[in-house]
């Protein structure tokens, strides 16, 4: 029989930490790449991001980083030093990966309707990474910890309803068969987290 140590409280050591933030913020700037590839946008912070690139033509990774510098005052004072130092080193690795991400490899081809999907899908299991160790992308990524750790909304359903309002706003700069694929990616996105980011459903912090 295969015993088992009964003494493991649950929570994630340090490597456990630095593992999963390393492989969600790479998840996500594949995801992002492929958004980008395809001349999408997406929801949170990353979709402003992806506006003021498409605008100025700045680096994604560049914006997403100085985006989410008021957030961290916000998490310090309501989800904690851990969770708010963890996040910062995400986004600051992932502004990193998605500076890089474009040299590093070509898409070649890819639908955008593929794109889409795939792009919400590796975005969404990359943020599903960091909240399971109690982390985020920053931005709408926090606000939606919030929520859910503090009034138990599902952070999917609140983070969806958040990127919709930020979709609408690509009208500005996208055609709409781009911003239909865009909503297709976020809802996408979104149902990884509302699907399996549920309240007290995981322990692992």
């Amino acid at each position: 029989m295969v015993s088992i140590d009964r003494s493991d409280d649950g929570r994630h050591g340090i490597w456990d930490d630095v593992q999963a933030i390393a492989m969600g913020t790479f998840f996500a700037a594949v995801g992002i790449e492929f958004f980008r590839d395809a001349h999408l946008g997406t929801g949170g912070t990353a979709g402003v991001a992806f506006l003021i690139h498409y605008v100025t033509q700045f680096g994604i990774g560049p914006v997403i980083f100085l985006l989410n510098l008021p957030f961290y005052a916000f998490g310090w004072v309501t989800l904690g030093k851990e969770f708010t130092l963890k996040t910062f080193a995400a986004v600051a690795l992932l502004s990193v990966e998605s500076y890089f991400m474009h040299d590093a490899f070509a898409i070649g081809y890819s639908a955008p309707w593929f794109s889409a999907i795939i792009g919400g899908a590796l975005t969404g299991v990359g943020m599903l990474l960091l909240f399971r160790h109690h982390s985020s992308l920053g931005g709408i990524g926090m606000l939606a910890a919030f929520v859910q750790e503090r009034l138990g909304w599902r952070a999917g359903k609140f983070q969806l309803a958040t990127d919709l309002a930020i979709l609408a706003t690509s009208f500005l700069v996208l055609n709409w068969k781009n911003v239909a694929l865009s909503v297709l990616g976020a809802v996408v996105l979104n149902l990884v987290l509302a699907v399996n980011h549920k309240p007290g459903r995981y322990n692992g912090y």
